[in-house]
């Protein structure tokens, strides 16, 4: 239940972040480590121009957990594009 409910919130205001962590939360949530997930979590709970800004490049989270799963997320979208 508790992956259904977090993956219901992957689902965002822009379809852009949708596009970003539905398919990350599908394909690699599972292989996160159990802090991972935590900052995951906790990285779905930030407003959606926040997180847009930070996976575009604009700015960087403060928080250094924050700071390297948006790293993640993005290596992974990044790896989908180039494998």
């Amino acid at each position: 239940m508790k992956n259904e409910r977090l993956r219901w919130a992957c689902r965002r205001g822009m379809l852009e972040l949708d596009m970003l962590l539905v398919p990350f939360f599908d394909q690699h949530f599972e292989s996160l480590s159990t802090e991972q997930k935590k900052t995951f979590e906790e990285l779905l709970s930030e407003q959606d121009p926040d997180l847009f800004s930070w996976f575009i490049g604009l700015s960087i989270p403060e928080n250094n957990a924050m700071k390297a799963m948006v790293k993640i997320i993005k290596d992974a979208k990044l790896n989908e594009y180039t494998t």
